[in-house]
């Protein structure tokens, strides 16, 4: 499998844990740091994945990413046991935004360094 596939797979699996995590019974819910820090990393790595996986596609990772995190904050008003709340969504946001703005960077600065290289 080349790394693209590898990466697609990767970031759309990634999407569906993070989904199912988002909408399962509060009690079912992994904790391993505060609930904004857990927000937080796992859209950074999903703006990182869906980068990796759509490298020439930004808006459409940004509209991918962001829209699951406001999706999926909404959709915890529709379970019984979630809320959804603006603050989360926010953190949420703010976390892929920066996966996404870390992974452009870091591709501005290897095309500057691979174009630098060979002049």
């Amino acid at each position: 499998m080349s790394m693209a596939k590898l990466y697609l797979v990767a970031g759309w699996l990634a999407l569906a844990l993070v989904a199912f995590v988002t909408l399962a019974p509060i009690y079912d819910r992994p904790t391993i740091a505060p609930a904004h820090i857990e927000h937080f990393a796992a859209f950074f790595a999903l703006g990182l994945m869906f980068m990796l996986a759509y490298p020439n596609r930004i808006i459409l990772v940004f509209l991918v990413v962001v829209g699951s995190a406001v999706t999926l904050e909404a959709a915890q008003l529709l379970t019984p046991d979630r809320h959804g709340r603006p603050l989360d969504a926010l953190v949420k946001i703010l976390g892929a935004i920066c996966g996404i703005a870390l992974m452009a960077l870091a591709r501005i600065i290897a095309r500057a360094a691979s174009s630098s290289s060979q002049d």
